[in-house]
């Protein structure tokens, strides 16, 4: 029998070889952008070492997602991974004002400035082809498990491709114009991508932590499923979130009043039955059974057919 795949080992795996991968990259980056004079290639450098600590962040929160659930966490500790994710935007943004106050201090500034050197574009093109590779590992793992931190982290490294590539773009307009704060201001740009990049990681997390879902979709699914059933009608209250990569689903349905509890429990069984089958990864479904035409009082929370486009 094939053994189910364990979120939290992927996590961790992944998490390793992005915190190594990273580490030595930066390493690589910083010590050229000061040896060679570029403002770019340490910010550049910057920006991977913030990887290296979200990668550490991702290793801790794998630990926290082994645990199993206590009294105080009944549904166990798959949200650590948004507070996670959550931790990663903040820690994105701060490293991104940090290098657009020292870009535009830069380029502002009366000094004198000279031209890099050329190693500056040797160590470009080197952190443009290890980040691609880090990125669609990551992006791979991410969708395998469906995780919502490594593909988060698969787009950051992703990002800073883009970043490379503008540095490298940088350092081709700087040696080739003779102009030193060409350099800054490819480090400005840098810093705006990556504060853009944090504000959508940032939004992206709220959907699991304020309890909704990212394809709302899944409620059409529910719906169908639902008239497939035999006995089982008016699904209402509909509601759905995420823990980890798994929905929780709770729904109503009407049945006939005069049924027996068996009946009505065969018919509520069928429904999860048929649910599971339209939406994927569904760790617990809740279906409650009423007599059909009960009268509904509005309801706060949850959906029904008419409310889905």
């Amino acid at each position: 029998m094939e053994q189910p795949i364990r979120k939290d080992k992927i996590l961790l795996a992944t998490s390793r070889v992005s915190a190594l991968g990273n580490a030595l990259l930066s390493v690589a980056k910083i010590l050229t952008g000061c040896l060679a004079g570029s403002l770019a290639v340490l910010s550049d450098g910057i920006d991977s070492a913030t990887d290296v600590l979200i990668s550490l962040v991702m290793i801790f929160t794998a630990r926290i997602m082994q645990r199993p659930p206590s009294e105080k966490y009944v549904y166990g500790y798959e949200k650590a991974e948004g507070i996670a994710t959550k931790i990663l935007s903040l820690t994105i943004f701060y490293a991104g004002v940090q290098m657009l106050i020292s870009s535009l201090e830069k380029i502002f500034s009366h000094e004198t400035r000279s031209l890099p050197e050329p190693m500056a574009v040797y160590v470009t093109v080197l952190s443009i082809a290890g980040k691609l590779a880090l990125a669609l590992y990551q992006y791979r793992q991410g969708k395998r498990i469906r995780s919502a931190l490594l593909i988060a982290n698969a787009k950051n490294m992703r990002n800073d491709v883009v970043i490379s590539l503008g540095v490298l773009l940088g350092l081709g307009f700087t040696f080739g114009l003779g102009l030193p704060v060409a350099d800054a201001v490819t480090s400005l740009g840098v810093s705006l991508f990556i504060l853009r990049s944090s504000v959508g990681i940032f939004l992206e997390a709220n959907v699991e932590l304020m309890d909704g879902v990212r394809d709302v979709s899944i409620y059409r699914r529910i719906f169908e499923a639902v008239e497939k059933v035999p006995g089982a009608s008016n699904p209402h209250r509909v509601r759905s979130r995420m823990i980890g990569n798994l929905y929780m689903i709770d729904l109503d349905v009407e049945a006939d009043g005069n049924i027996t509890l068996q009946e009505a429990h065969n018919i509520a069984d069928e429904v999860e039955k048929r649910i599971k089958e339209a939406v994927e990864n569904v760790y617990d479904i809740v279906v409650h059974v009423e007599p059909a035409g009960k009268h509904h009082p509005t309801e706060k929370f949850g959906l029904n057919k008419t409310m889905i486009p």
